[in-house]
C-alpha cells in the first residue's frame, strides 16, 4: 500500500484484511532494491483460474474491525491510499479518464476506499477485468492486462449463498465507522476478455506516457543549450587564447607590454600549486568518479532494457552493487591525484575516500529509518538488511578503495608544464561577480536548464508511484549534462585565471556543483506545488531523500567540473613558452 501523501509504505495485511483460507502468510522473497523501497510481496485468498469467468464470490464474510483498525483504514482512505496487486508479476491498474481532454489512462493498484461529506467509504468489492493472449500455434494463454473497478457495497446489500458465490443487490457504499465498530464483507469477480496484445507488449499500458514529446522538446532544448555554450566557448577562450598565446610567444621586446595586459600567463608559477585540505579534496573527487561512473554504467544498461520495471527493485540493487565494485576506480583515480598533489599519508586519504559519501548516505538513512520505525511502515528498513550493506560496503568498497590507491599512488603523477614557485604570489583583490557564491549561481543555471524535465520524471516516479522507464532519454540528458558542466567549468576558471586568482582547486570543484543549488531549490518548489504532504514523518522523508540527491548531484557534476578545468589547464600552460 502506498500513497503520495504520505510517502509511508504499508504492507497488505497491516490493515485487518482478508487471509488465506490456509492462515499462512507467505513473504516472497526480494531482493534488496525492494526491501529498500519498501515493498513487501505477500499472498492474497483470492482465487482465480485462466478464463473461468466468476459472476460475485466472497472473500471472507462478517470481518469485524475494532475502533482501532477502522481508525487506521479511515486515516489511509483519507490519505489515498493505494493497493497494488499482482498477478503473473503484473501490478494491477485503475483506467480513469483526463477531465480535460477525456482520455484513457492508467494508475497502478486500486485506492483503498474514498472521502465522501466527511464520511470514509471502502471498496470491499472488486471486479477483476483480466486479459489473456491465446497463442494458436502453441495453445498456450498468457495473462495480458489485470485492471480493476472498484465498488464500495455495504453489508447488507450483499446476498451470500451456500456455495460461497454471491449476489450484490444495492450499490449502497460500505462505511467505516470513525470510532466504534465496522462490520463488513469483502467479495469480487472475475471477467476474462481476450487481448490481441502479445506478452512482450504486457507492459506498455503502464508505460504508455502522453508527454513523449516534451521529453524531445527538453532534448532539443538542452541541445541548444549546450550548442549556445560550445559557441561561447568557440568564440571567447579559444579566440582569446590562440591571441594571448601568440603574444606570449612573441620576442622577448614585446613580452613586457604583452604580459600587462593578460592575467593569466602571471599565475604560471602558483596554479598548480597544491590545494588545502588536499586529503579531503582527493576524497571527494574520488568519491564523485565512483558516483559518475555507477550513474553512467546503470542508465547506459537500463537503456538497453535490462533493468526494466517488470524487474522490481532491479535498477535500486544494480546502482548498488556497482557503486560497491567501482570502488577500484575511485581509488585508482583519487590516489593518483592525491600523489600528484603532494600528499604524504596516502592510508588515511584512502579510508576518507571509501567513507565520506556512504558515510553520509548512511547517517541521513539512519536518522530517517528511526522515524518510519516509529510508523510500523513497511518502508523501514530491517536492521539484518542494514547490517547486510553494511558487510557489503565492509567487505567489498572498503578494500577495493584501498587496491585502488595503492596502485594509483604508486602510478606516477599527472604531470604539470610548468614548475610551482616557493613562494605563494598575493592574489589582487576580485571583482564583485568573481565571489564564489555569484560563479556558482550562474555556472549551475545552464546544466540544470538541460535536464530539469527529466527531473520532474524522475521525482514522479520516486514520490507518486510512477513507472520511470524513458532511460534513452535519460541516457541523452545525461550526455548533455557532462557536457554542459564542462563546458561551463571551463569558462569560469579561465576568468578567474585572467584575474590571477590560482585558487581554482576547490573552486572549479563548487562551482561546476552550482547545478544541485537549483536541484535542492527545484525539489523544494516540487514539494510546495505538487505533493500534499501535511505531517512531521513524511516531510522529513521527502527532504532527508532529496538532501542524498542533492549530495550526490553536487559531487557527480562537481568532479565532472573539476577534470574539464585541470585538462583545460594543463593545455594552456603546456602551450605557452616560460623561461
Amino acid at each position: 500500500m502506498t500513497s503520495a501523501h504520505t510517502q509511508l509504505p504499508y504492507e497488505y495485511y497491516s490493515l485487518e484484511l482478508c487471509k488465506p483460507k490456509s492462515g499462512i502468510v507467505e513473504y516472497f522473497s526480494q531482493n534488496l532494491g525492494q526491501i529498500i523501497r519498501g515493498e513487501r510481496i505477500v499472498n492474497t485468498p483470492y482465487a482465480v483460474e485462466m478464463t473461468n469467468n466468476a459472476e460475485c464470490k466472497v472473500l471472507c464474510q462478517d470481518k469485524k474491525w475494532d475502533a482501532k483498525a477502522s481508525a487506521e483504514a479511515g486515516y489511509r482512505i483519507e490519505h489515498e491510499y493505494f493497493v497494488h496487486l499482482i498477478m503473473d508479476n503484473l501490478p494491477c491498474a485503475t483506467r480513469f479518464s483526463m477531465p480535460d481532454t477525456g482520455e484513457v489512462q492508467y494508475e497502478p493498484g486500486y485506492r483503498l476506499g474514498y472521502h465522501s461529506n466527511g464520511k470514509n467509504f471502502i471498496n470491499n468489492h472488486l471486479k477483476f477485468v483480466l486479459k489473456y493472449h491465446l497463442d494458436d500455434e502453441q495453445g498456450t494463454y498468457r495473462v495480458v492486462g489485470f485492471l480493476i473497478e472498484t465498488m464500495s457495497v455495504d453489508r447488507s446489500g450483499l446476498e451470500i449463498k451456500g456455495d460461497g458465490s454471491c449476489t450484490v443487490e444495492s450499490k449502497g457504499p460500505q462505511e467505516v465507522t470513525q470510532s466504534g465498530e465496522t462490520e463488513l464483507h469483502f467479495s469480487y469477480q472475475v471477467v476474462w476478455e481476450r487481448s490481441q496484445v502479445k506478452w512482450a507488449s504486457r507492459w506498455d499500458v503502464y508505460l504508455e506516457m502522453a508527454d513523449t514529446q516534451i521529453h524531445w522538446f527538453s532534448i532539443v532544448n538542452s541541445v541548444v543549450v549546450v550548442f549556445f555554450l560550445s559557441g561561447i566557448i568557440t568564440m571567447i577562450i579559444i579566440r582569446t587564447l590562440r591571441k594571448d598565446i601568440a603574444k606570449y610567444n612573441m620576442a622577448d621586446e614585446d613580452l613586457e607590454e604583452s604580459i600587462e595586459e593578460t592575467g593569466w600567463k602571471l599565475v604560471h608559477g602558483d596554479v598548480f600549486r597544491p590545494p588545502a585540505n588536499n586529503k579531503l579534496f582527493a576524497a571527494v573527487i574520488g568519491s564523485g568518479i565512483q558516483i559518475f561512473a555507477m550513474m553512467s554504467i546503470t542508465i547506459f544498461f537500463a537503456m538497453l532494457g535490462m533493468l526494466s520495471p517488470a524487474s522490481r527493485g532491479a535498477l535500486l540493487t544494480a546502482a548498488i552493487f556497482l557503486y560497491e565494485f567501482l570502488g577500484v576506480v575511485a581509488g585508482y583515480y583519487s590516489g593518483r591525484l592525491y600523489r600528484t598533489m603532494k600528499g604524504k599519508e596516502w592510508k588515511a586519504a584512502a579510508f576518507l575516500t571509501s567513507t565520506l559519501y556512504p558515510g553520509i548516505v548512511f547517517g541521513i538513512g539512519f536518522f530517517i529509518n528511526l522515524f518510519i520505525w516509529g510508523k510500523h511502515s513497511s518502508g523501514a528498513i530491517p536492521f539484518t538488511t542494514m547490517l547486510s550493506v553494511g558487510a557489503m560496503w565492509f567487505g567489498i568498497s572498503l578494500p577495493l578503495v584501498f587496491l585502488g590507491y595503492y596502485f594509483g599512488y604508486r602510478k606516477h603523477p599527472y604531470e604539470h608544464p610548468v614548475r610551482t614557485n616557493q613562494i605563494p604570489r598575493q592574489v589582487p583583490e576580485q571583482l564583485w561577480y568573481m565571489h564564489p557564491i555569484s560563479c556558482t549561481l550562474m555556472a549551475g543555471i545552464l546544466p540544470f536548464g538541460a535536464c530539469f524535465i527529466e527531473l520532474f520524471f524522475i521525482f514522479s516516479a520516486i514520490y507518486e508511484n510512477q513507472f520511470y522507464y524513458l532511460f534513452g532519454f535519460l541516457f541523452l540528458v545525461f550526455i548533455i549534462l557532462v557536457i554542459s558542466c564542462s563546458q561551463i567549468s571551463i569558462v569560469m576558471v579561465y576568468f578567474q585565471l585572467c584575474g590571477e586568482d590560482y585558487n581554482w582547486w576547490w573552486r572549479s570543484f563548487i562551482v561546476s556543483g552550482g547545478c544541485a543549488v537549483y536541484v535542492a531549490a527545484y525539489s523544494v518548489f516540487y514539494f510546495c506545488t505538487k505533493l500534499e504532504i501535511d505531517e512531521f514523518v513524511p516531510t522529513l522523508l521527502y527532504f532527508s531523500y532529496t538532501s542524498i540527491m542533492v549530495i550526490t548531484f553536487w559531487l557527480l557534476t562537481g568532479t565532472i567540473g573539476f577534470y574539464a578545468a585541470y585538462t583545460f589547464i594543463r593545455k594552456i600552460y603546456a602551450a605557452v613558452k616560460i623561461d
